[in-house]
């Protein structure tokens, strides 16, 4: 039945939204606002990734160029100069995709080009502060931290701070990150000339390696400059050896023989 405007029930109906209505406007607009929220976090969220994907192409395009350009030994004066200049824009342009996208994969992938980058200027100091922003990036993955963990500290020992590289080598790793971790003690002990807690973490390292079937030349090394003779170590073989070798750049593993090295 249709309400007229002077049914009773068409008086029941204007009081009952009298009363209620605001409650009624304030549910809808609530629930309005809570869908064009999701839908805008969604589209902002997409977009913000697509933006610092973009930005970081760009940073590999020219951390490519730089590194290429900077293993010429007979660059011209004006061929350095420009060097100098793409380094520093390289730099700005990391900083810029760090303070816009600082909590992404992709800034800790940037941090990791700008570390090598000062790596290979022998500036330690500045790569164990740049490993330490990438560090407080929270990415949900022990793997990347372990990672980033390891290379601030062998940073911060080749900076001098052997203390301060200590305390980060000793933090809780995945087990895949153990043998690096020990050698990376190892080393660490060697330097506060503490050699026989530097003869334990080696031999640790190279009986984790043993279990996994994997040598390290470097290790062997320095275990030998110690007057101890490793164990040979029976490599995999046959498949096993051709697949870890075809699938080695996406293993997240990382080696104190290259921590300090960006490897984004």
């Amino acid at each position: 039945m249709a309400l007229t405007p002077n049914s009773p029930n068409a008086d029941n109906s204007m009081q009952a939204l009298k009363q209620y209505g605001s409650y009624i406007v304030t549910a809808i607009l609530l629930a309005l606002a809570a869908y064009f929220g999701w839908t805008y976090w969604q589209n902002n969220h997409a977009r913000v990734d697509t933006v610092a994907a973009d930005r970081y192409a760009d940073i590999q395009r020219l951390n490519e160029e730089v590194s290429l350009a900077a293993q010429n030994p007979d660059l011209e004066a004006e061929a350095q100069a420009s060097l100098a200049e793409s380094r520093t824009q390289l730099n700005k342009d990391i900083d810029a995709l760090v303070n816009t996208h600082g909590q992404s994969v992709y800034a800790w992938q940037a941090l990791m080009i700008k570390a090598r980058q000062q790596v290979d200027s022998d500036d330690f100091a500045a790569a164990s502060e740049t490993f330490k922003k990438a560090l407080a990036i929270d990415l949900g993955d022990p793997g990347l931290e372990a990672i980033t963990r390891l290379r601030y500290a062998t940073t911060l020992l080749a900076a001098g701070d052997a203390k301060a590289a200590l305390t980060e080598a000793n933090n809780d790793m995945p087990s895949s990150f153990e043998a690096s971790q020990q050698e990376l003690l190892g080393d660490i002990y060697l330097a506060q000339d503490n050699k026989d807690s530097a003869i334990k973490s080696y031999n640790n390292a190279w009986e984790l390696l043993r279990n996994r079937k994997e040598t390290r030349a470097v290790l062997a090394l320095k275990m030998e400059s110690l007057g101890i003779v490793p164990e040979p170590i029976e490599e995999q073989t046959g498949l096993i050896q051709e697949s870890t070798a075809t699938t080695q750049p996406l293993v997240i593993e990382d080696s104190t023989e290259d921590a300090t090295g960006a490897g984004a």
